[in-house]
């Protein structure tokens, strides 16, 4: 199950690009809470604290506690803005989790024994078609991770949804196809052997013919 962190907060009842300018150089972020049928709440949380949850990791897959002036609201991250230039966080939409929700988040993939997977000890690539999958999963049962274990995986090979062992009340957005996560290339100078080989027996086939 996905870890939790709780943030400290203020309600603001000032918004707008210079009320925004002000609270960053008071260590502030604006941020809002919304969803499960209530009004959105324009907050401020610290700068410091938000900015040190979000590089734990996980920041968007993760239930949290946001107390608001003592009001404690379960809440997950949904979008969270950075400057362009610095990285630096600007804004945090929160979503309100209500018990026993079932949410859409993108969830990370993982992979295993990439050291040991014989298509990659062969000279194959790893080519990761898709590096997180969206999945509606519980919210108080978010994995931290969809894994793929490439121990047997060949060059050539392609890594579907199907070959994922998904954890208990979770599915994929997507369910119309068996849809690609990640491929082993095959190495380049086994392609032009393989090539060079059908086009010298597709000689031999038509001198013999002759």
């Amino acid at each position: 199950m996905a870890a939790s962190y709780e943030l400290k907060a203020s309600a603001r009842d000032r918004v707008g690009k210079g009320a925004a300018r002000a609270l960053r150089r008071e260590g502030l972020l604006p941020a809002v809470i919304y969803g499960d049928k209530k009004p959105a709440l324009p907050i401020t949380i610290p700068v410091k604290e938000t900015t040190l949850t979000l590089h734990k990791g996980g920041f968007l897959t993760h239930i949290g506690t946001i107390d608001v002036d003592g009001e404690k609201h379960r809440v997950i991250a949904k979008d969270f803005q950075l400057h362009p230039v610095r990285d630096d966080v600007l804004h945090v939409d929160f979503l309100r989790v209500a018990k026993g929700a079932t949410l859409t988040v993108e969830i990370p993939v993982h992979f295993l024994n990439e050291e040991t997977c014989p298509g990659l000890k062969k000279g194959g690539v790893l080519n990761i078609v898709r590096h997180t999958v969206e999945m509606n999963v519980p919210a108080d049962s978010i994995p931290e991770a969809l894994e793929i274990d490439l121990a047997e995986a060949q060059p050539g090979d392609s890594l579907h949804i199907s070959a994922v062992k998904l954890p208990k009340g979770c599915e994929p957005t997507i369910t119309d196809r068996d849809f690609t996560i990640a491929t082993i290339a095959a190495p380049a100078g086994v392609q032009e052997t393989d090539e060079g080989e059908e086009d010298a027996a597709e000689s031999g086939e038509e001198a013999e013919s002759e």
